[in-house]
């Protein structure tokens, strides 16, 4: 895939209406409906301050959660547009629909420096299916098409993808960011390049292990995913977290490894549970001979010495998966060993979303990391090595 794409920037947007599709799918309190993180909306705003300041009227979009028939209260767009108006210390129109007559007649009279948030864009059945007349519509409110959401890139829907067919289209702050820090690391890495995986299972990694075999120095493998691969060399795991179908793949890629000549490290030692409780108390066990009725939860300390000794001369790492269930306080030692490392190091270090990066933020070392993704799923498929669909129609440099 092309990472060279133009930006904001590139492009003359005085006095022209810009969409500019945002990622304010943010959580909120379930029984009031009030945003508990705000984090999504914070990162839109040197885009969106930049496009007021040279003087467009900006029509933002986004999805909020997963409505299931059309319009519902529960996910309006509302609550975000009244956030927005606070951080930005100016007003944010907000429409009733995305395409309907309040969109179009509030795009229609909106001036330059102004700004309206359409209602939220999976409200609209054909956004998750990039139906073409909707994506028509949606670009017909405006004349140049700007993406930052990279949380939804690799989704082809209507707004992230479709309209992009209609008119310019160009990325924002927040994706460039993700495309020249993490397509930089996958196309032409300071060496040696580290990728440390781990997460609950093989199978969601799959594609990711294949695509850096064939780019990396050395790969590490911890959380749920590891005793897989324990069990794949004849390990026992006891009660662990095991995807019995992937045992031969495991056997693969660590053949594919040798003859690549790519280190690919496995846990040593494993702290184990009788149960799955932040309460249980942890066993040290070898990461091949873990008892029958006890499971692994974190990897140990000799593990945790050569994994953090593998990243100390690393001109590149990139982090994608916690080594053990870092929510217990009993089993976080891995990840904060792991995240402490990469916060030593001089190294370009890039934490690649998802849980990651929450325990990277949780345990205090989120401003000493070069680069944390903005997107679970497309940071997954962007390490793949995968098109994305999102990126894939915006203009080339």
């Amino acid at each position: 895939m092309n990472y060279n794409k133009k930006t904001v920037r590139d492009i003359d947007v005085k006095g022209k209406k810009v969409l500019l599709r945002c990622d304010f799918n943010v959580p909120q309190d379930k029984a009031t409906g009030a945003i508990t993180d705000d984090k999504r909306i914070r990162a839109a705003l040197p885009t969106i301050q930049y496009l007021l300041d040279q003087g467009a009227a900006v029509i933002a979009c986004s999805h909020l959660g997963k409505p299931k028939n059309g319009p519902e209260a529960a996910f309006s767009l509302a609550p975000v547009a009244k956030r927005l108006g606070e951080l930005l210390g100016r007003d944010v129109v907000m429409a009733a629909d995305v395409v309907g007559e309040d969109a179009r007649s509030k795009a229609a009279a909106l001036q330059p420096g102004q700004i309206l948030l359409l209602e939220n864009t999976r409200f609209e059945k054909g956004e998750t299916k990039n139906d073409p007349e909707l994506a028509k519509a949606m670009a017909g409110l405006a004349e140049v098409y700007v993406s930052d959401a990279f949380g939804a890139v690799h989704r082809a829907h209507a707004s992230t993808a479709g309209v992009a067919a209609y008119l310019p289209a160009v990325s924002g702050f927040l994706i460039q960011k993700e495309l020249e820090i993490m397509g930089g690391a996958l196309a032409n890495p300071k060496r040696p390049l580290v990728a440390i995986l781990g997460g609950s299972k093989v199978s969601s990694k799959i594609g990711v292990i294949n695509h850096l075999l064939d780019i990396a120095d050395t790969i590490i493998i911890g959380g749920g995913m590891a005793y897989t691969f324990a069990k794949a060399q004849g390990g026992s795991v006891g009660t662990s977290l095991l995807e019995s179908d992937w045992l031969d793949y495991c056997n693969d890629m660590i053949a594919k490894a040798k003859e690549k000549g790519v280190k690919l490290l496995l846990p040593e030692d494993t702290q184990c549970a009788k149960e799955f409780s932040a309460d249980a108390e942890p066993v040290l066990h070898g990461s091949m001979s873990i008892p029958d009725d006890m499971m692994g939860m974190d990897i140990g300390p000799k593990t945790i010495a050569a994994y953090t000794a593998a990243v100390q001369d690393a001109g590149t790492v990139i982090w994608n998966g916690p080594m053990g269930v870092f929510e217990f306080p009993n089993f976080a030692e891995g990840t904060r060993a792991i995240a402490k490392a990469l916060a030593a190091t001089d190294a370009i270090t890039i934490i690649g979303g998802g849980d990651s990066a929450a325990a990277v933020a949780q345990m205090g070392f989120a401003d000493k990391m070069t680069h944390i993704s903005t997107g679970g799923g497309a940071s997954l498929e962007f390490l793949e090595g995968k098109e994305l669909p999102g990126v894939a129609c915006l203009l080339d440099q």
